[in-house]
């Protein structure tokens, strides 16, 4: 008869392993968090807000150069990848992402910090993403109390995006929006999903994993119906996919169903050939690094 010790592994996904005696082993390095900073050479400032106190939920704000004290920027809300379970909306990668974007595209960007597991296993990250995304549009009537978001932000032009599991919990937040609805007075136009992940690979057993309360694979967070997809709020999305990348089948799913679901708004989808996953904040220097930039703020600008 074969013992069982504490040390076997009972569970192995591409980020983590899980042990008998419940110990997870995290097989990527996740990222050094930085300080908010402001950038001498573009202008652009930035500053980390606490949302929630219980459940902590937090954002780094991206605040453009001001050319008059009254002015008026749209508004980015983003959320960063990492597997719901590694990475960080103030790592070193996503600050320099969206403080380039604030820059480029001449929008207030707001990165929401939201729960990882194992600490605080699914739904959380689109619990506090929710929470967070509600509490800047609290701003749109003047009360807020952050004051970039209430002198500086216009709620008329809001977007939504995401990087791979980020990308997940974007269009979780467009179908809320599209069905619970925002404060009267916040619009989203647009919605750009980078390189997101779907129900449909290897990845959705750890996605699975870390959900305990999901419905399967059927679950609309991991694999939305043509349904929910025709509800999403807003009225133009943007998807990135990379050539190499495992989820460009899933994300082409999505697109297509998208497409064929009813839903009345524009759908576009881009692909970066000879590239893999997140290679656009693995070398953004790089020359398609740039074409996913200058694609992404051309979205966000378009009226």
């Amino acid at each position: 008869m074969a013992f069982v010790t504490a040390s076997e592994v009972t569970h192995e996904f591409h980020f983590f392993r899980v042990y008998k005696d419940g110990r997870i082993e995290f097989l990527l390095q996740d990222s050094e968090k930085i300080r908010p900073f402001d950038d001498p050479v573009t202008g652009v400032q930035s500053k980390d807000v606490i949302i929630s106190p219980e459940p902590q939920v937090s954002a780094r704000i991206f605040l453009p150069k001001l050319k008059n004290p009254n002015q008026k920027f749209p508004l980015l809300f983003y959320i960063h990848g990492g597997g719901f379970c590694l990475r960080s909306a103030f790592s070193h990668r996503n600050h320099n992402f969206c403080s380039q974007v604030a820059a480029k595209a001449d929008f207030i960007v707001v990165s929401v910090e939201y729960g990882l597991f194992p600490a605080r296993p699914l739904p959380a990250c689109y619990e506090d993403s929710w929470t967070a995304l509600q509490w800047v549009a609290s701003h749109a009537s003047g009360n807020g109390p952050e004051p970039w978001l209430k002198d500086h932000a216009d709620f008329d032009r809001v977007s939504i995006s995401g990087n791979s599991a980020g990308g997940n919990i974007a269009h979780t937040l467009a179908f809320r929006v599209g069905t619970i609805g925002l404060p009267e007075g916040v619009k989203v136009v647009g919605m750009a999903l980078v390189q997101p992940f779907f129900g449909g690979s290897e990845e959705e057993k750890m996605w699975l994993y870390m959900c305990p309360t999901n419905s399967g694979s059927d679950d609309p967070r991991l694999n939305p119906g043509m349904e929910d997809l025709a509800k999403i709020g807003c009225q133009r999305v943007l998807i990135f996919v990379a050539e190499k990348d495992a989820l460009k089948v899933v994300a082409k799913n999505y697109y297509e169903k998208l497409k064929k679901s009813g839903f009345k708004g524009g759908v576009e989808i881009v692909e970066h050939e000879s590239e893999g996953h997140t290679f656009h904040l693995k070398d953004p220097k790089s020359e398609k690094a740039g074409q996913l930039m200058e694609k992404l703020v051309s979205f966000l600008k378009q009226e």
